[in-house]
């Protein structure tokens, strides 16, 4: 059974950076992407980024390009995301996912637990 479990996040200052982890477990075929997705309450959950496992080819929502950047370190089975000049619209859950498919949005199969992202102004 997959696994994810997030860390990182808290409370940043509008303009602050930070960066998410999210590790994988619990299946031994490596996945074909991982991504970062984050929902606020009353709002669907919305795609962030993605990176696929083995070529590292990323893709990013058109709100965050340019400040957030998507890694991973297959050794480790991990994800990043890296977020720069951190506004407060940024605030939200964020979430880890797994595909073993493509990487589109709907390919995405599994999520962590979420991990809270707040921006102060």
């Amino acid at each position: 059974q997959v696994q994810l479990v997030e860390s990182g996040g808290g409370l940043v200052q509008a303009g602050d950076s930070t960066r998410l982890s999210c590790t994988y477990s619990g299946r031994r075929l490596s996945p074909n992407a991982m991504g970062w997705f984050r929902q606020v309450p009353g709002k669907e959950r919305e795609f962030q980024a993605a990176i696929t496992w083995s070529g590292g080819r990323t893709i990013y929502a058109d709100s965050v390009k340019g400040r957030f950047a998507i890694s991973r370190h297959r050794v480790k089975n991990e994800v990043y995301l890296q977020m720069n000049d951190l506004k407060p619209e940024d605030t939200a859950i964020y979430y880890c996912a797994i595909s073993f498919l493509g990487w589109s949005s709907g390919d995405f199969s599994s999520w962590g637990q979420g991990t809270h992202v707040t921006v102060s102004s």
